[in-house]
C-alpha cells in the first residue's frame, strides 16, 4: 500500500501567502499562457528555425530559401504558412513574386538569444 500524502515542500507547513499573492497577481491569464505555449510549440521546428535563420540575415523569397536550405518550394511554403499564422514573418509581394521577413524585432530577439543560450 502507498502513501498518498505529498511530502511538504518546506520545513513549515505553511504557505508563503505573501509571495503566492504576489506572484498570482503578475501571473498572465490562461488564455495568455496558452498562447505562448502555442508560440513555442512553432519553434520545436528544427526546419522552421532554419528558415527564420535566414530571415534573421534578409529578406528572401520562397525559392532562395529552398535553396539555401536544400528543401523544395512545397516544403518551404507550408512551414512559411505556419510562421505566418503565428505572426513571426510577413511578406510583401513584388510583381508575383512574395519576398518573406522575421515579423519585427521580437523574433530577431527570440532567435538572436538562443543561439547565444545554445552557443554558450
Amino acid at each position: 500500500m502507498t502513501d498518498n500524502t505529498a511530502a511538504p515542500c518546506c520545513e513549515s507547513s505553511e504557505v508563503h501567502k505573501d509571495l503566492v499573492d504576489t506572484v498570482a497577481k503578475g501571473m498572465p491569464s490562461i488564455d495568455t499562457l496558452y498562447d505562448l505555449a502555442e508560440l513555442y510549440k512553432v519553434f520545436g521546428d528544427s526546419t522552421r528555425i532554419r528558415i527564420l535563420y535566414v530571415l534573421l540575415e534578409s529578406e528572401v523569397c520562397v525559392c532562395d530559401i529552398a535553396d539555401v536550405l536544400d528543401m523544395t518550394v512545397s516544403a518551404i511554403s507550408h512551414q512559411l504558412r505556419v510562421l505566418k499564422n503565428a505572426g513571426l514573418v510577413k511578406f510583401r509581394k513584388q510583381g508575383k513574386v512574395c519576398y518573406y521577413s522575421l515579423a519585427d524585432n521580437h523574433v530577431k530577439t527570440i532567435i538572436a538569444q538562443g543561439i547565444e543560450h545554445v552557443t554558450e
